[in-house]
């Protein structure tokens, strides 16, 4: 934890910053991506908590890197979910109507 001072106003307050891992923060346009284990693909994971509104694949279909696999809903944004790589879907963990917590398992791709 780092501490600060802010001047909001002319009043002056005191912070506390937790500092992480800039490649740990949920990016809507840049969904984590984790390799799995040799064979198994490329998982694609939820960004942020949510609600899954639209899937847009299944299992065994062809897709190309950025298209969108899904559309993921967090606080009353509509987030698409873009594929990391080309590749066959090989899994769906999730359905229309999910929620979702960050990190969640949303499908995978080898």
């Amino acid at each position: 934890m780092r501490k600060f001072q802010v001047n909001v106003n002319g009043t002056r307050y005191e912070v506390e910053v937790e500092e992480i891992d800039a490649n740990a923060i949920p990016k809507a346009a840049a969904e984590p991506v984790k390799a799995a284990p040799v064979g198994a693909g490329t998982e694609v994971r939820a960004p942020m908590p949510g609600n899954i509104l639209q899937v847009n694949v299944n299992p065994g279909d062809v897709v190309k890197e950025g298209q969108q696999l899904m559309i993921l809903e967090a606080m009353k944004m509509e987030n698409e979910i873009l594929a990391p790589c080309a590749g066959k879907v090989t899994s769906i963990g999730v359905a229309k109507g999910s929620s979702v917590e960050s990190g969640a398992l949303l499908c995978t791709i080898a």
